[in-house]
């Protein structure tokens, strides 16, 4: 199995992102069991949601909501693409796991198909970090705390989830919206 390790920083006026490098590990001789799973490796319950691009388009799935230090899959069997997107955020401490891919998220339980005209169709509009598995059959984001906030890459131009946000103020975009008690 496969993972990546993402970093959290606190809350410091705005909130920060910290996306550490992807590393790839090699699959034991015995098959491993083929997922996308989320761990959550900090002392506070975190909320996450993915978005994927399948056969039908761009979809986005939440609210999985994660007790301290555990994991959960998130998308059960063979990964069917190579970028996988998570958006999370820390119920407790605040805080938030984010990236420049946007898509369309809402407050509730939801899978939205399409990333486009989130706003206009009554949806958030919310920066996902990219995941590249690397065409692994199975794949595991590490979520984490720092007080260090490695570099971002920028998506490569004319990508379409790197287009410009609409100008709202970061602390407005959602970030506090996802709900506290459903769980998927």
């Amino acid at each position: 199995m496969s993972e990546t390790t993402v970093r959290r920083r606190p809350m410091s006026g705005a909130f920060a992102v910290g996306v550490v490098t992807a590393f790839a590990l090699i699959a034991a001789a015995k098959p491993a069991a083929a997922d996308f799973r989320l761990c959550n490796n900090t002392a506070s319950r975190v909320g996450v949601s993915v978005g994927y691009k399948d056969a039908q388009g761009w979809t986005t799935e939440g609210w999985w909501n994660l007790p301290a230090r555990t994991c959960e899959t998130v998308l059960k069997g063979n990964l069917i693409a190579r970028y996988y997107y998570v958006y999370a955020v820390d119920y407790d401490r605040g805080g938030e796991w984010m990236g420049q891919a946007y898509m369309c998220t809402r407050d509730k339980e939801f899978t939205i198909r399409g990333i486009n005209d989130c706003l206009a169709r009554g949806y958030d509009r919310t920066g996902f970090f990219e995941v590249d598995t690397g065409d692994q059959r199975a794949w595991t984001v590490q979520l984490t705390e720092s007080s260090e906030q490695a570099p971002q890459h920028p998506l490569p131009p004319g990508n379409p989830l790197s287009s410009v946000p609409p100008s709202r103020s970061p602390a407005s975009a959602g970030a506090t919206s996802p709900p506290k008690s459903p769980s998927r």
